[in-house]
């Protein structure tokens, strides 16, 4: 079983989900960020605001990293929307596989807010889709999407992390 004593998301903020990823896995998550992707998705602007950044390239987002922790750890929930959302456009390819994998029905990767999950996220489906993909995409953004799936579509969210 993979599923921490943490609480239920349902009562948590998505900030929480951050700081039950750590730190490190947090720093991999702002590297792991598209410029291109930003721009593609008119994000660029938002994000740069959002990190304090006079100049947004690879090289001040990486540094921005230890910054956005200590901004995560206030639950500023509202940075943490942004940030995982910069975080899972720059990683479409891996969030389209696993919501075919899940089978739930979307456009591009992204579905409807309205939708229903619950037939979709049945049977272990965290443990499945850590399985299915953790070879294939990197450890840190497969962890928020998988977490960020569970706080989003369900309706008492558990945290997944897998045992080390």
């Amino acid at each position: 079983m993979y599923r921490t004593p943490y609480a239920t998301l349902a009562v948590m903020k998505l900030s929480d989900v951050f700081l039950a990823l750590g730190e490190e896995r947090t720093r991999q998550l702002v590297r792991c960020i598209s410029i291109g992707k930003l721009r593609t998705y008119q994000l660029f602007d938002r994000v740069k605001a959002r990190l304090y950044l006079h100049k947004l390239n690879s090289e001040t987002l990486a540094k921005s990293a230890p910054r956005a922790w200590s901004r995560l750890n206030e639950q500023d929930d509202e940075f943490a929307r942004d940030l995982a959302q910069a975080v899972l456009v720059s990683q479409l390819d891996m969030v389209r596989a696993v919501l075919d994998f899940l089978g739930i029905p979307h456009e591009d990767g992204f579905f409807a807010k309205d939708i229903d999950a619950s037939a979709y996220l049945k049977d272990n489906w965290q443990e499945r889709a850590w399985e299915k993909f953790r070879g294939s995409f990197s450890e840190a953004p497969l962890l928020l999407y998988i977490n960020h799936l569970a706080w989003e579509l369900t309706k008492e969210p558990q945290m997944f992390l897998p045992k080390a």
